[in-house]
């Protein structure tokens, strides 16, 4: 992975992911996570369905900079289609449009003004890809970095939630290791492809669990925004 997907997917960079938990908070809530293994199935399911879909969008985008295209609205267009859920989206926008905050400091770039004139909410992946690509990163790299997240997150918040072992959560997550770059690689080769044709994974699941959090979270506290 080169340094930008590193620092893009570093839990330091202000992005804002920190407050959500990608479903894993009502899981819990449910008791369908409880302990490492519970976990474990619950993260390779998100890496294969929203991490899947994350990682196409981003490597299109990156792929869009590297070649001067602006996409954007049929990007944007097309992932809505693909996130049939309103607080998935709404999740997705919040965390894209902090990560656009921070890229604009880290990567001024003409080719991302251009993005967020389009689409001034982005989808998170989509202004991750292109950040991506202003940082000197390829296709995969942005691939790799949202399948990171998109199973960091929940793993993190797994820790905060249910009390587990940080040294056990941390080998979850290495065990996925090969299955991220698998994703990864797989995202890349369609980050040409017309936005229309890209792969849609979906996952009813979690969006299920993103709507009963979405309506638990208004009408008691919680820990985490989604």
């Amino acid at each position: 992975m080169d340094v930008s997907g590193l620092l893009l997917a570093d839990s330091r960079f202000p992005g804002g992911g920190h407050v959500h938990s990608g479903g894993l908070e009502e899981a819990a809530a449910r008791g369908l996570v409880t302990g490492e293994a519970d976990l474990a199935s619950f993260l390779v399911g998100r890496l294969h369905t929203a991490g899947e879909l994350a990682a196409v969008f981003a490597a299109a985008a990156t792929h869009a900079v590297q070649h001067g295209k602006t996409p954007w609205l049929e990007l944007d267009a097309e992932l809505d289609a693909r996130t049939p859920s309103p607080a998935q989206r709404k999740s997705s926008r919040a965390q894209g449009r902090g990560t656009a905050r921070a890229g604009r400091r880290a990567w001024p770039s003409p080719a991302l003004d251009r993005l967020l004139t389009d689409t001034p909410r982005p989808h998170h992946p989509i202004v991750l890809g292109a950040l991506t690509a202003l940082a000197g990163g390829e296709p995969q790299d942005a691939a790799l970095s949202v399948c990171y997240l998109a199973v960091s997150g929940p793993a993190s918040a797994a820790i905060r939630l249910l009390g587990l072992d940080p040294f056990g959560v941390n080998a979850v997550l290495a065990r996925l290791a090969p299955e991220m770059r698998d994703v990864a690689a797989t995202a890349a080769k369609t980050a040409d492809h017309d936005p229309r044709d890209l792969p849609a994974p979906g996952a009813p699941g979690l969006d299920l669990l993103a709507e009963a959090h979405d309506r638990h979270h208004r009408e008691e506290v919680r820990l985490f925004v989604s």
